[in-house]
């Protein structure tokens, strides 16, 4: 790994720093005596849900709005998202199934998401333009301007389906009924939908429109750095690491091994395309995992733990899956 993107890494580790700085010192308020985290005057969930609610649908909406679906790589994204989809269901039926009675009912879809969701634009973007070049770039956009839509889509119509099944005592038309209901009006589908929507007209953004959702959207990553730094600050670290070394493993070997497996010997990828898809299925937790943790609830220090100790735990396995993918399918790195 070179010099550059290790200082990006260490770019963003400082990012949550000064984060964590500033949970710590309280400068936003918050941790009065009695208060608790979570609380409505926290203001971890005040930012998390500003991402949420305006910061993040306007990206999502602009990117969608603006996609290029005919030239798409869909051979190159299927060898990613079908592996990927289909072991973040696994992982979270597994969840679901261990469940202790009692848990919340959330719990098996943020674990899923913390196991299955990567840092594909703080971590990625950085490492694919520095190993990669513009060519293998260009791939990395292609799968990052699906990806929050995919798997976002999935893990937020499980939890819905969990939610309104807890809550509907076993009535079938109420519980879909509910889950459709939220699944589509939420803050991270609805302007998915709106964007193809506005895609499928083959009209421009108006320039107003367009120049203000990018003005919201690149809001999105700073506060999201700061926000994990925050949230550990007001969280502090998990007081058991039982099943969370699991879920950073998860993240950091065994999707990647995952997607490898199925990209290259199973679908014949090789080159640039193969190390491009598995190093983006071998970058740490991203920030959205911590969002979705905090929109509904649950393990939210948990996840803010994993995020960070993903993050440095990479710098030490991105080499490793760089070495093996130029074993097995040598790739001619850029000029």
């Amino acid at each position: 790994m070179t010099w550059a993107i290790a200082a990006k890494l260490l770019a963003i580790l400082v990012a949550v720093a000064i984060g964590w700085a500033v949970g710590r010192m309280r400068w936003l308020g918050g941790g009065e005596a009695g208060s608790q985290p979570g609380e409505p005057g926290d203001p971890a969930r005040v930012l998390a849900n500003a991402a949420f609610y305006i910061f993040v649908p306007a990206l999502l909406f602009r990117t969608t709005a603006r996609l290029d679906t005919s030239a798409l790589p869909w051979a190159f994204l299927g060898a990613f998202f079908a592996p990927v989809l289909v072991l973040i269901a696994l992982l979270y039926a597994w969840q679901r199934w261990r469940r202790q009675p009692g848990e919340n009912v959330v719990v098996p879809s943020v674990k899923a998401i913390t196991a299955g969701f990567g840092n594909t634009l703080q971590v990625g973007l950085p490492v694919a333009a520095g190993v990669f070049g513009e060519q293998g770039l260009a791939i990395h956009i292609a799968v990052v301007s699906l990806h929050a839509l995919c798997i976002l889509t999935l893990l937020t119509s499980l939890v819905e389906l969990d939610l309104a099944r807890d809550r509907a005592s076993g009535n079938l038309g109420a519980t879909l009924l509910q889950t459709v209901r939220n699944t589509v009006i939420h803050p991270v589908v609805l302007p998915v939908l709106a964007g193809l929507a506005w895609n499928a007209t083959d009209l421009p953004l108006p320039a107003v429109a367009d120049e203000a959702l990018q003005s919201l959207g690149t809001a999105v990553v700073p506060l999201c750095l700061t926000l994990i730094g925050m949230s550990l600050a007001y969280y502090g670290w998990p007081r058991t690491w039982r099943g969370l070394a699991g879920l950073v493993a998860t993240k950091l070997l065994l999707m990647p091994a995952v997607v490898l497996a199925v990209a290259h010997w199973g679908l014949g990828l090789t080159g640039m395309p193969l190390a491009v898809i598995v190093m983006i299925a071998a970058l740490p937790t991203g920030s959205n995992a911590l969002i979705f943790a905090q929109r509904y609830r649950a393990l939210e220090a948990e996840v803010t733990a994993a995020t960070v100790v993903s993050t440095g735990l990479y710098v030490a396995t991105a080499p490793l899956w760089l070495a093996l993918l130029a074993w097995i399918s040598p790739w001619q790195p850029p000029p």
